[in-house]
C-alpha cells in the first residue's frame, strides 16, 4: 500500500496539466492517494495497539512462554471512527513450542477498555486503555450473568449448560435450530443493567453488550456480531 501510495504521487508530480481533462485525472489520483493514506494510517494503529497489547501480556503474564495473538475487533473499522472505538479485542492462545507447532493449548480473550480520544494523529494513547483479560471459564460466568439481563431466564445451571452446547445469536441462545432463551426486545434507547463485579456492571441492550467500568465510571459496548465471535473462539472444538 505504501508502493502504490507513492506511485500516484509521483504521478501527481509528472503527468502535465494540459486540460480540464487532465486535472480531472489528477484529481482522481489524487483521491486514491489519499485513501491509500488513510488506510495506512488505520493499519499503523491497528499495529501499535497489537503491540501495546502484546507488551502488557508479557509484562503481567510472563509465565505464558509461547502463544498467538490476534486482533478481533478492528476489522472494517475507518480511520474516522478509531477514537470513538470503545473496546478493542484480542484472542489469545498458547501453544507448545515446537517445529510446526499447533493452536492446542488454553484460550483467552484481552480486552482493551478505551476512552475517547485513545487514537489520534499521534497514534495510540495508552494512558487512555485499560487491559482486562479472560478465560473461558470467566467469559461462561461474564454470559451467564448476561443472558440472566437480557432474558426471563434465571436459572443460572440451565443458563451454563445451554452456553456450553449452544450458540449465542443475535436473538438469544440456540441449541440446534430452536432459540431456546430468547432475549427481550428493546427499544435502541432502553437498556437492563445487572451489577456483575467489583470492576464493572453488564448493561444489555438489543444491539450490544454495555459494560459499565466503575473505576473510570465510563460505558463500553461490544457488538453483538462481537459476542458472537468470541463464545466461538471459546467453544469450538470442544
Amino acid at each position: 500500500m505504501k508502493i502504490t501510495t507513492l506511485t500516484l504521487l509521483l504521478l501527481l508530480l509528472i503527468v502535465p496539466k494540459s486540460n480540464a481533462q487532465d486535472d480531472g485525472l489528477l484529481g482522481a489520483v489524487a483521491g486514491v492517494a489519499a485513501i491509500g493514506a488513510v488506510i495506512v494510517a488505520v493499519d499503523q494503529m491497528k499495529e501499535q495497539a497489537e503491540l501495546n497489547a502484546t507488551e502488557w501480556l508479557l509484562n503481567n503474564h510472563p509465565e505464558m512462554n509461547s502463544f498467538s495473538l490476534k486482533t478481533l475487533s478492528f476489522d472494517g473499522k475507518k480511520a474516522k471512527d478509531m477514537s470513538s472505538v470503545s473496546v478493542i479485542t484480542y484472542k489469545i492462545q498458547e501453544f507448545e513450542l515446537q517445529d510446526k507447532p499447533e493452536l492446542d493449548g488454553k484460550k483467552y480473550v484481552l480486552f482493551g477498555f478505551t476512552s475517547y480520544g485513545w487514537a489520534n494523529e499521534m497514534g495510540v494513547d495508552l494512558n487512555r486503555i485499560i487491559w482486562h483479560m479472560i478465560d473461558k471459564e470467566e467469559w461462561i460466568n461474564m454470559m451467564v450473568a448476561y443472558v440472566k439481563t437480557a432474558s426471563q431466564e434465571q436459572n443460572e445451571e440451565k443458563i451454563r449448560d445451554l452456553l456450553k452446547s449452544g450458540k449465542i445469536v443475535n436473538k438469544g441462545v440456540r441449541e440446534g435450530f430452536d432459540l431456546t432463551i430468547p432475549f427481550y426486545r428493546m427499544n435502541g434507547d432502553m437498556y437492563s443493567v445487572q451489577d456483575y463485579n467489583e470492576m464493572m456492571k453488564l448493561i444489555y441492550n438489543e444491539r450490544s453488550l454495555g459494560i459499565y467500568l466503575k473505576a473510570t465510571e465510563n460505558l463500553v459496548q461490544i457488538g453483538r456480531g462481537d459476542i458472537i465471535d468470541i463464545h466461538e473462539f471459546f467453544t469450538e472444538n470442544d
